[in-house]
């Protein structure tokens, strides 16, 4: 890098510098005009020494670059994830934060975003780990209280003392246990199962493998998941079998549409989609909370304007409880009404909480967590007169928690997670 000016000025270390970047072998082939900042270790993203260009992003100058670096001795490109694993192994994030920064890279909603920085800066770090410090210090009491037991300079009533810490320990971990799924499924996205009472295509039965796709509704991440239409037995055993993975797959979804045709509801001039809402098991999955009865095609209908009321009309008849919306996917009658009910939902039901409170994120973290909640348990059940098995399980609950923010026994882990980083990052 050539300063701009007449004089070559020392790099200062976390100040930009412009210049002309030239070949390190040939100090005449100019190859851009850019920036670059200097960041010595250890204040630097990964601890160690850093050195950042920012050039022209044009394809041209990138690979002259590349190539020019290439010529260096000693210089390589990073592999995925490798910065960030350097900054975990000098100790400048943890785990937690890894996992943070990762999902951040791949968010493709606000609600993703916004969770994802908020794991990224630490949030879930802080509350873990001061968890684990917590315990490390009941544990180091105990074994005070083992060593020492006997001589006078150990205060009466401390295994009581650190009984009530490991309780406060315990129920807060089981407090945060008891999220519903929030932060797995605003992170993954919220499973929505689409079903029809009455096909599409003029053929019967031609939906049977379930469509994924992922939507962004009002900033929330919506796995839509499109499943075979429902009807009455058919000899076909691959269509059954599509229908049996329909019902499946909204007994397991977050929230669930179903597709009625407006004309065999409300006109009952072709056979009525009555004899569905007759079936037990499929009349079970429309009282199920987040289901929406959508009338779809209500463009065919002659007395549009009386939509609203006919549909409460046939609801009441039907017994359906949930929210009953009349759409029309010709015209798009309806659609706005849809989104809005879905975001509002899905707000309600996963986003308010969140918002006040860092949710769990990962299935990993929910299985040491409970890992670390059964020590707990354990060492409450163990007597004062079998306080070393006691240690023994104060011991086993912060090794759980050590693992969640990667204090011990992560190396399986960090490998599976930088394979999902980007290249360098």
């Amino acid at each position: 890098m050539v300063p701009q000016g007449t004089r070559e000025k020392p790099i200062r270390p976390r100040h930009a510098h412009v210049g002309k970047i030239v070949h390190p072998q040939d100090a005449e082939n100019v190859l851009d005009t850019g920036v670059n900042l200097w960041f010595p270790g250890p204040q630097s993203f990964t601890g160690e020494d850093m050195l950042e260009f920012h050039i022209h992003g044009g394809n041209a100058v990138v690979s002259s670059i590349l190539d020019a670096l290439s010529t260096v001795p000693g210089v390589r490109m990073a592999e995925a994830g490798e910065f960030s694993r350097r900054a975990f192994d000098n100790d400048k994030m943890d785990l937690t934060t890894l996992e943070g920064v990762s999902d951040l890279i791949n968010a493709e909603t606000e609600a993703q975003r916004k969770l994802a920085v908020r794991q990224a800066h630490g949030e879930l770090f802080r509350m873990y780990e001061g968890w684990r410090v917590k315990m490390v210090q009941l544990r180091a009491q105990i074994e005070a209280y083992i060593d020492f037991s006997e001589e006078e300079n150990i205060e009466d009533g401390v295994y009581t003392q650190v009984c009530l810490e490991a309780k406060k320990l315990a129920d807060a971990i089981r407090a945060h246990l008891n999220d519903k799924r929030q932060g797995e499924i605003l992170r993954n996205g919220v499973a929505l199962s689409i079903r029809q009472v009455a096909i599409v295509s003029p053929i019967a039965g031609t939906t049977r493998d379930i469509v994924e796709t992922t939507l962004d509704i009002g900033g929330y991440p919506l796995v839509v998941r499109d499943t075979a239409g429902l009807r009455k037995a058919s000899s076909d055993v691959i269509e059954m079998e599509g229908i049996r993975r329909a019902v499946e797959a909204a007994q397991e979804a977050d929230i669930r549409i179903c597709m009625v045709d407006a004309q065999q509801a409300l006109c009952r001039t072709t056979e009525t989609s009555d004899s569905f809402l007759q079936n037990a098991e499929w009349q079970a999955l429309l009282d199920l909370p987040h289901t929406f009865v959508v009338l779809s095609k209500i463009d065919t209908l002659k007395d549009v304007d009386g939509i609203q009321a006919a549909a409460r009309a046939w609801a009441k008849s039907q017994r359906i409880s949930n929210q009953i919306v009349p759409i029309s996917c010709a015209n798009m009658f309806g659609w706005e009404s849809l989104m809005q009910l879905l975001a509002d939902d899905i707000r309600t039901a996963w986003g308010t909480s969140v918002a006040q409170q860092m949710p769990l994120t990962k299935t990993r973290h929910r299985q040491h967590l409970q890992q670390c909640l059964e020590h707990l348990d354990a060492f409450e059940s163990i007597g004062e007169d079998m306080v070393v098995l006691g240690a023994e399980e104060l011991r086993g609950a912060s090794r759980a928690l050590g693992r969640i923010t990667g204090k011990v026994g992560i190396e399986d882990v960090l490998d599976a997670l930088f394979s999902e980083f980007c290249i360098g990052k």
